[in-house]
């Protein structure tokens, strides 16, 4: 790894890698952007953290409401207001556990899954509509550095 320092240090104007991450930064934005416009068509509305909570159901189906609050970073009670919400639009269901009567596991509603499903078809199609406006060897390019961030990232660092 090229790591100068501590993954927690900022970037100094004087750090090689300052102006390449603001560079980094900007791009993304564009990224990000086309991501987010997806989730305006979405009927019904949800905040960030209702997707969010949406997403982590789908990807750890049968996750409790103590796995949903780390997963979204909030206390348990603010879940659990979160999932009433979420339960009252149809989006998700509580149900027990099939290994203990006592806990309770989340999991999406098939209205939740379709709601899901079609935001990750609405994504997929307006990337597809931004990289057929690049050059493939653009594209690949792309594909790789996104994949080499996402390693870098999940790297614990050690």
């Amino acid at each position: 790894m090229d790591r100068a320092g501590p993954s927690d240090a900022p970037l100094h104007d004087d750090d090689p890698l300052h102006d390449f991450a603001v560079q980094v930064a900007e791009a993304a934005g564009a990224v990000v952007t086309t991501w987010q416009q997806a989730t305006r068509t979405l009927s019904p509305r949800l905040s960030s953290l209702q997707l969010e909570a949406l997403l982590i159901v789908r990807r750890c189906p049968g996750i409790n409401l103590t796995g949903l609050a780390e997963g979204v970073g909030a206390t348990a009670p603010a879940v659990s207001r979160l999932c009433d919400r979420l339960e009252a639009a149809g989006l998700l269901r509580r149900e027990r556990a099939p290994t203990s009567r006592r806990e309770i596991v989340l999991v999406l509603t098939p209205h939740g899954r379709e709601l899901v499903e079609s935001l990750f078809a609405r994504r997929h199609a307006l990337f597809g509509d931004v990289l057929r406006r690049m050059p493939a060897a653009d594209r690949t390019a792309l594909l790789t550095g996104l994949l080499a961030f996402s390693k870098a990232g999940d790297d614990d660092g050690g």
